[in-house]
């Protein structure tokens, strides 16, 4: 076997797939090229297997900074069932199991180590991991580092000196969501393409997410914002409902509660067991819907997600765009949408004031502290501090301030372990606020940096154009079309000025003949939207595992971009070219006039959409509230599926209530339902199952499979 057929062949060996996602391998041949990389890969582009591929092929360990303290288990855990020798180390574990785990490493046990990043605080665990042949420094979640982001975490700033001391050794930074400013303050935060290196690569896979369908809806009121969650949970089923604050999240989740929705609440505000309740209810399918605030999602990978909803405006596009993409990870159609009222704005700009301190609340902190700490240190909240301070109306931006004192080396804060607060007090000798080595001039940018990322989520919210382009081009993808046929705006705009039917131009008969051509040699096995990645050449897993890149019709409509192709099929359909079939999965097949409009027996006017490429600028119809798009349903056996989820769970219970994704994920339980393998050497055709996971589930799975 050749060096370059090894990433393939561990591919299908521990993670069931026989194609690598769009960008995965070329992330992975730098790695194995020892260059530094800063990866912007959307959610559900399969970041993590960037890092967790090349690890079992590195010589040495591979450490994971991660935030997730709450998943590293979950991780952990389905890296072991992949035959993947993995572990993680956090706050959750003893010093003893701490010491027993390091000591495994240094055996050579493990190819993964996964780590919090408040660990690199202590030099004692520094030094513990600075012997380990560390080959690969993975650190998940990267925008969190940088002060212009949207999740700044001061734990990310001590990584750059953890580097220091761990020898610089290769680093690969990973995140969703990075403007082209956030990218280059990653790559200084954490010196990449220094210590001798190249120039660190940079990899940005496409933002466009074609099967989320984004829209705002104008609500005048709570009971606006409730009447329209309860519509889309009646249609939709499955989703997250975000809420900029507790209070919010808790009277959303009662409502849901008293309309019987089977939903949880989920805030930072609940105990830790509370919290893990109530997402492992969430994620084992026990709940359809969740409320939370922002602490919850980063690391959720539910693949079943139908919808995202804000209750309030959030407070950015990066903050927006990452929340929002945890819908249709699985790359059915899904639906996005803010519920906007401008006066929601205010708790935004509360957010923004709480993190950005001014002068005046550092120095007035300063002074409180100084009487305060007189006799030495206090254990007292935040709230109790900010009283002390008559500068401060919001105790959100003195608990910011304490941060830049601590960090300026003035105080020392000691977290009480269960008690939620800190014992705090001055630094010896003390000094003069006038000594104070804060950037002042920074602070006051990021300020105007904070309101006006603001500024553009409400611009967002308020824009009457394409809701997808104008995403993109805040991204940085100078390659983003101006229309799309998936956000309210265009849709409206579509539905108010579709084109009058006519015979459509020899340039356009081809393109029409290309789309029917693929309808019919799929021979009514699949949907419009497996249809429709087909003919622009999608290199998706579904694609790929059904062969679809196989026919002669992959990838012919390239040039035209999905949006178009997803518009096409739905004009062909209309006009009795294609059918749709009955039951709960349609599939599309040809009709006999399609046939004949095919080989060109027959012409007939059409009325063909506008070509976002070609499409001259016109005044946006007015905008209109859309109804709830139920997603399009796949083509799987419905009963037999859920037979393999029952199965799955019951599993899943027996093997210690480990999370039931971790067996199968969903993705493959329906694939296991379309295709139905009767043998061994079928079941290793599934995406998702590799020769570890047929022998430890084949035969139970091909079992139930044989039974139908």
């Amino acid at each position: 076997m050749s060096d370059s057929d090894q990433p393939r062949q561990l591919l299908e060996q521990h993670f069931g797939f026989r194609e690598f996602l769009e960008g995965q391998q070329s992330v992975i041949d730098a790695i194995l090229a020892g260059d530094d990389t800063l990866v912007i890969m959307p959610t559900g582009g399969g970041k993590s297997l960037c890092y967790q591929l090349p690890a079992m092929m590195l010589d040495g360990i591979t450490v994971v900074v991660s935030p997730l303290i709450a998943l590293m288990k979950d991780q952990v855990d389905g890296l072991v069932e992949k035959g993947i020798p993995a572990t993680f180390i956090n706050s959750s574990l003893g010093q003893s199991e701490m010491d027993n785990r390091i000591a495994a490493m240094k055996r050579g046990d493990y190819r993964l180590l996964y780590i919090a990043p408040e660990r690199f605080k202590s030099e004692r665990f520094v030094a513990a991991l600075a012997p380990l042949s560390i080959a690969l420094f993975a650190v998940d979640e990267a925008h969190c580092i940088s002060q212009w982001g949207h999740d700044f975490r001061p734990d990310y700033l001590r990584l750059k000196w953890a580097l220091k001391d761990l020898g610089q050794p290769q680093v690969i930074a990973l995140t969703a969501t990075a403007t082209p400013e956030v990218r280059d303050d990653i790559i200084a935060q954490l010196a990449l393409g220094q210590f001798g290196r190249q120039v660190p690569q940079v990899f940005v896979s496409g933002f466009a997410r074609h099967n989320l369908t984004l829209g705002v809806t104008a609500a005048k009121n709570k009971a606006g914002k409730i009447a329209r969650i309860e519509e889309f949970v009646r249609q939709l089923k499955t989703g997250i409902v975000y809420c900029a604050t507790r209070k919010h999240v808790e009277k959303v989740a009662e409502h849901l509660k008293a309309a019987h929705i089977n939903s949880i609440a989920y805030h930072a505000g609940l105990s830790d067991e509370q919290r893990k309740k109530a997402q492992d209810k969430f994620m084992t399918g026990k709940a359809d819907v969740v409320v939370a605030t922002n602490a919850f999602g980063m690391g959720i990978d539910r693949a079943d997600l139908r919808f995202v909803i804000h209750y309030d405006i959030p407070g950015s596009v990066e903050a927006y765009y990452q929340e929002a993409g945890r819908a249709g990870r699985d790359g059915e159609p899904s639906r996005c949408e803010i519920l906007y009222n401008y006066a929601d704005v205010r708790t935004q700009e509360f957010f923004v004031e709480g993190a950005n301190p001014t002068r005046d609340i550092i120095a007035g902190l300063y002074d409180a502290l100084r009487r305060l700490c007189a006799r030495g240190p206090v254990e007292m909240s935040i709230d109790d501090i900010a009283e002390q301070v008559p500068s401060a109306t919001n105790p959100m931006a003195v608990g910011s301030a304490l941060y830049q004192l601590e960090r300026a080396g003035f105080i020392q804060r000691d977290y009480r372990q269960g008690s939620r607060t800190y014992t705090t007090g001055l630094v010896e000798p003390v000094k003069e606020f006038a000594d104070l080595p804060i950037d002042f001039d920074r602070l006051d940018a990021k300020l105007k940096r904070d309101l006006g990322k603001l500024q553009r989520i409400i611009a967002y919210a308020d824009h009457r154009g394409c809701r997808h382009h104008f995403i993109l081009d805040y991204f940085g993808d100078t390659d983003a079309e101006p229309r799309c046929s998936v956000c309210d705006n265009c849709l409206a705009r579509n539905t108010a000025t579709h084109a009058a039917a006519r015979l459509p131009t020899d340039a356009e008969i081809i393109v029409i003949q290309k789309a029917l051509s693929c309808v019919a040699r799929v021979n009514g096995r699949f949907g419009r939207g497996r249809i429709a990645q087909t003919l622009v050449g999608s290199r998706s897993k579904d694609v790929l595992d059904a062969r679809l890149d196989r026919l002669s019709t992959y990838g012919l409509l390239r040039e035209q971009g999905e949006d178009y192709v997803w518009s096409l099929l739905d004009v062909l359909i209309r006009a009795g070219c294609i059918e749709i079939s009955a039951g709960q999965y349609p599939t599309l097949s040809l009709t006999p006039l399609g046939r004949d409009v095919m080989l060109r027996q027959q012409a007939i006017p059409l009325a063909l959409p506008e070509h976002a490429a070609a499409a001259a600028p016109k005044k946006a119809a007015k905008k209109r509230e859309t109804a709830v798009k139920p997603a399009e349903p796949v083509d799987y056996d419905a009963t037999l599926f859920d037979a393999l989820r029952d199965w799955r769970r019951n599993k899943a219970a027996k093997m210690g209530n480990i999370r039931a994704y971790l067996i199968y994920p969903d993705r493959t339980l329906e694939e296991l339902a379309r295709i139905k393998p009767q043998t061994e050497a079928e079941l290793l055709e599934v995406k998702g199952i590799g020769p570890a996971k047929a022998r430890r589930f084949g035969a139970e799975t091909l079992a139930i499979l044989r039974k139908r």
